[in-house]
Order: C-alpha cells, then sequence, then structure tokens
C-alpha cells in the first residue's frame, strides 16, 4: 500500500471521526438547550466546545491506532506470504491467506479504534450482519462460487498444470480463484468454470499418475496366424520409444466380428513426457508397416450393390 494512498484513508478516516464526535457533542449539548436565553446558548455552546476538547485526544488516539493497524496488517501479510512462498505453498492458497490476514487484521484494528470514540461497535456489527446475510442471499450464486473456490483451494484436488477433466472439459489447469477456475483445452481454447460447478462434479486428475495405460483395439482377418499377429504386434510396440518396458505390453484376443478377429492392445507411457491423447499416433503407423511386411492383412467391410431391373 502507497503512503499516497494511506494517507487518503487516513483522511477520510479523519473527517468520519470528526462528524462522529461533531454528532455527539452536538447532542449533549443541545438536550436542554433554551434558544430564547443567551445565556443558555452561550454556556451550551462552552460545554459542546469543552466535550470536543475531550474528545480530540480520543480521536488522535484512534486515528494513530489505525494508520498503525495499516502498517501492522501490511507487514505480517506480506510476511506470511514470503513463508508460504519459500514452503512452496500453491499460489492460490499463498494470496487467499495473504489477503486474509490482512483484512482480518485490519477489520479488528478499525474495530478497535471506533471504540477509543464510544462507537456504538455491537449496533453497527448488526447491522453489518443483516446486510451482509441480504446480500449473499441475493447474490447466492456468487456466494456458493466464492465458498467453492475456498475449499477447492484448500483441498487441492489439482494443482496450475495439471491436465484435468470435469465433466464434458478437459485441459490444463491455468489458474484458480475465488469465483473460476481456468482451464486451456486440446484445442487452445480458454474456458472459465464456475467453482461451484467444479466442486460438485468428478474430477478427472490425469496428470496425479505418471504412468498411462493406453488401449488399442484392433482386428485381423479370419485367415490370420494368431500367434504370429500377437508376436509382430508386441515386438514393434516394444520398439517404440515412448512405450513403456514395465509393465509390458500385452494384447488379448476377444471377439469374432463379422469380418474380423478382434484384440485389444494395451501398452503404458509416461504422461509427463508422452501425451496420452495422441500415445496411439506412431503405435499405429509402426503396427500398419509391421503387418504390411508380415502380410497380415487388416480386413475392412465389404458392400455389395445389387441392382434389380423391373421388368415393363
Amino acid at each position: 500500500m502507497t503512503r499516497k494512498r494511506i494517507w487518503q484513508i487516513v483522511g477520510i478516516t479523519a473527517v468520519t471521526l470528526l462528524l462522529v464526535g461533531c454528532t455527539t457533542t452536538t447532542q449533549t449539548g443541545a438536550e436542554s438547550l433554551d434558544l430564547t436565553s443567551p445565556e443558555a446558548v452561550a454556556t451550551s455552546l462552552r460545554g459542546v466546545l469543552a466535550n470536543f476538547l475531550l474528545f480530540l485526544p480520543r480521536m488522535l488516539a484512534a486515528m494513530v491506532l489505525f494508520v498503525i493497524t495499516l502498517y501492522v496488517a501490511a507487514w505480517i501479510s506480506k510476511l506470511a506470504k514470503r513463508i508460504l512462498e519459500r514452503r512452496r505453498t500453491d499460489p492460490g492458497v499463498t494470496l487467499l491467506l495473504y489477503h486474509v490476514t490482512r483484512w482480518t487484521i485490519v477489520i479488528l484494528g478499525t474495530i478497535t479504534a471506533l471504540r477509543q470514540v464510544n462507537f456504538e461497535v455491537t449496533t453497527f456489527l448488526a447491522g453489518l450482519g443483516i446486510l451482509g446475510f441480504t446480500v449473499g442471499f441475493a447474490l447466492q450464486d456468487i456466494s456458493q462460487n466464492v465458498i467453492a473456490g475456498f475449499l477447492l483451494l484448500i483441498q487441492k484436488p489439482f494443482e496450475l498444470g495439471d491436465l484435468i477433466q470435469i465433466d464434458d472439459y478437459t485441459g490444463t489447469v491455468l489458474s484458480v480463484d475465488l469465483r473460476s477456475t481456468e482451464l486451456r483445452t486440446r484445442d487452445s481454447h480458454n474456458v472459465l468454470i464456475p467453482n461451484a460447478y467444479v466442486f460438485t462434479k468428478p474430477i478427472i486428475n490425469y496428470s496425479r499418475q505418471a504412468r498411462w495405460r493406453i488401449s488399442l483395439p484392433i482386428g485381423v482377418a479370419y485367415n490370420s496366424d494368431l500367434e504370429l499377429v500377437q508376436r509382430v504386434t508386441l515386438q514393434t510396440v516394444q520398439t517404440l520409444p515412448d512405450v513403456l518396458d514395465d509393465p509390458a505390453p500385452m494384447l488379448y484376443f476377444h471377439t469374432f466380428n463379422d469380418f474380423s478377429i478382434d484384440f485389444t492392445l494395451y501398452f503404458w507411457i509416461d504422461g509427463r513426457i508422452t501425451n496420452p491423447f495422441t500415445a496411439t499416433h506412431p503405435v499405429i503407423i509402426a503396427i500398419q508397416k509391421a503387418y504390411a511386411q508380415a502380410n497380415i492383412e487388416i480386413p475392412y467391410p465389404i458392400q455389395t450393390e445389387i441392382q434389380v431391373e423391373g421388368s415393363r
């Protein structure tokens, strides 16, 4: 907080306290004022001046206390932020705790300063409570997003840079604030998802596990040597650099289809190095070349067109 900003706040606070003091002293002096008597008016004015002079030290003390509160809040919040950054705490949690610490100290210091000038803090807080309840009810959706954002920052189901899926949205986490979560999808679109929606939907975090199992369905012709198919497929996949040796690739034949015998190939990759969504691309190319060299046929449905000529 800059010094200019602090002096602006101090000036507003001083004017507010002066208005409170003038109102209090005027009410005190006007309780039994007789405007028809000059002596009564003079006596009342002297009383107002005396009360104001008595109020002035309390006002100065309140202002000093308020300014000290601003400096203490800024210092402690920055200290807490540096400590959290050294411990490599999530940036979202760090920012949240920074603001919570700062405003908690400011609010407590403001209440203490107001008590120095005999301000009715209890009534004021009760009014703020009613106002807060009304605003919260009117802005229910926003309140839900803020609460959900706070819980997401505490629970940390994902971190910045993680690849996650929320319902129909899949992408990399760019930011998490108190209102929404921002994702960068695979087609380079930025999506802002309300935190209340994120908190109530299943979340798949693909970045939590390094190893991914990829499945690839394949079909071969009925006249194929299935043992040869198994051997060629596994040897081809094991030579690819992106495929992990442990666990080893495997395949299982499972279906006699109309035109092919179908099986599913399973292999594992390191998701931190290889993109899981494009991992099948080099595998398909390598298998197609290996099958062509080994004369293994991958069939496709054949459609026969029959034309019937009508008689005249």
